[in-house]
């Protein structure tokens, strides 16, 4: 068993995240989420989804990218 480096919990069904030459040990999506997705730097909500890089700062979409002055960029429906 591995213990969650978010909430602590040892937990049999563990997982590691392998990511930027790190790795990290979860015991369920949400704190993974928790943990490693990235920050809208619009609305503060966590990009679960695909979201928008605009010069190195990350958005959950296009108007949350619009509201902060970026111009160009468009949801795709």
């Amino acid at each position: 068993m591995a213990r969650c480096e978010v909430c602590g919990n040892d937990y049999g069904m563990s997982f590691e995240v392998h990511a930027q030459g790190a790795v990290h040990v979860f015991d369920c999506f949400s704190c993974a989420i928790h943990r490693m997705a990235p920050i809208c730097e619009h609305c503060r909500c966590r990009i679960i989804g695909q979201g928008v890089e605009v010069d190195g700062h990350w958005y959950c979409g296009a108007h949350c990218s619009r509201a902060e002055g970026r111009v160009g960029i468009v949801d795709k429906v």
